[in-house]
């Protein structure tokens, strides 16, 4: 069975990790396995210069797998990765949760706030919006909630995400 995803989109410096922050606990606390997929545009290394894994990728392997107690890790050359290309890898999990993929075509929830710099939110107009996190005005036709309303979120996915093949947070 697939996890179900929903996207944290907003402008860079909204507080989309901050929220995440305390967003994950509160479903976690649920008994849910939440996973997060982070998308940049900057690119990013997880190795260290000299570690076996840098250098297999700097001898020229498209990937690298390290596998310890308790963790993987999975580096692998793609040239412009889509949330369908990676969605498997969290095939375990109960509820992705997509930091950025904007454009994407899944349900989105948008956090805006008047400080970070953007004159007004993104997704005010896309049918996949499903909910708003602000201290602002705006107030579009969604449910609205506030930065240091991690568990109001946590129920709004629950109910509106979860509900369908989830009881009390395990699966039917």
């Amino acid at each position: 069975m697939e996890p179900k995803i929903i996207s944290i989109a907003g402008c860079s410096g909204s507080g989309k990790t901050t929220f995440l922050e305390k967003l994950i606990p509160a479903l976690k606390g649920r008994g849910y396995k939440i996973g997060v997929l982070k998308h940049t545009h900057c690119g990013f290394s997880m190795d260290r210069e000299g570690k076996d894994s840098w250098r297999h990728k700097k001898a020229g392997a498209s990937a690298t797998l390290v596998i310890s107690p308790g963790a993987i890790a999975l580096v692998k050359d793609w040239e412009d990765a889509s949330i369908e290309d990676v969605i498997h890898y969290m095939g375990d999990m109960d509820l992705v949760i997509i930091e950025g993929f904007k454009h994407a075509e899944v349900p989105k929830i948008e956090i805006f706030r008047c400080g970070s710099g953007h004159a007004s939110p993104l997704l005010l107009n896309d049918p996949n919006l499903k909910a708003f996190i602000t201290d602002s005005k705006y107030s579009p036709d969604v449910p609205i909630f506030t930065m240091d309303d991690a568990d109001g979120v946590a129920d709004f996915i629950e109910e509106q995400i979860l509900c369908d093949s989830y009881f009390h947070g395990k699966q039917v």
